[in-house]
């Protein structure tokens, strides 16, 4: 293994390498940002329904009385 940071320079392998891990990365959670079932922003299902869920009608839970 030693031989082959002989042909390689380290610094600039490691960097090469962590700058495209980066780009990867970045690209990876913009392609799942742009689909409606994985944007952990709008919340899911956001493109069908025209914006995040809301609450249409909230009803009272009915009363249970204890012994």
């Amino acid at each position: 293994m030693h031989r082959v940071w002989i042909l390689f320079d380290p610094r600039r392998a490691l960097t090469t390498l962590f700058v495209f891990l980066l780009i990867l990365a970045l690209v990876i959670h913009f392609i799942l940002l742009s689909t409606s079932r994985f944007n952990w922003l709008d919340g899911p299902n956001a493109d069908r329904y025209g914006g995040p869920s809301q609450v249409q009608q909230m009803t009272p839970m009915p009363s249970t009385k204890t012994p």
